[in-house]
């Protein structure tokens, strides 16, 4: 016969999106307001400065995790920064993990990496393309002048 309680296998966590913004404010009703969203940094000039970068993670699965995020320079062998870890609880089937960056400067042009790390194991790798528009113009003007 078999048992009416069989050892339950450790839940699968799951990161439904990541989101890069510029900041995150918590709303009456316990509601999240994203500031700034994007996907990429395109900026007139280099080195670019940002007052602060929020790394949103969505979460589904159960369970407490440890939660770290870095963002690798593009040669992805130094850290351009790197959080502290933080706890989180998935209780209801879901859970949001936002990790803060203040006064982060992207020095370069290229693909910076995006690594969100669970109970200190790579779990999830996002490109973060930083690019200067000064390398699309001449070719621009090319085009416009002939």
């Amino acid at each position: 016969m078999e048992s009416d309680n069989p050892e339950k296998p450790e839940p699968k966590l799951e990161l439904v999106y990541t989101l890069f913004c510029d900041d995150v404010r918590l709303e009456v009703g316990n509601k999240l307001s994203y500031m700034g969203v994007f996907q990429n940094i395109v900026v007139p000039q280099l080195p670019v400065w940002l007052p602060k970068l929020a790394v949103v993670n969505h979460w589904r699965g159960a369970g407490s995790h440890l939660s770290e995020v870095r963002i690798l320079m593009p040669d992805r062998q130094q850290a351009l920064v790197v959080s502290q870890p933080s706890p989180f609880e998935i209780s209801h089937g879901s859970a949001d993990n936002i990790s803060f960056f203040v006064n982060v400067t992207f020095p370069l042009t290229g693909q910076y990496l995006v690594q969100t790390l669970i109970d200190s194991n790579l779990f999830d790798e996002r490109v973060l393309t930083v690019s200067d528009q000064q390398l699309i113009a001449p070719e621009e003007e090319s085009e416009a002048v002939n």
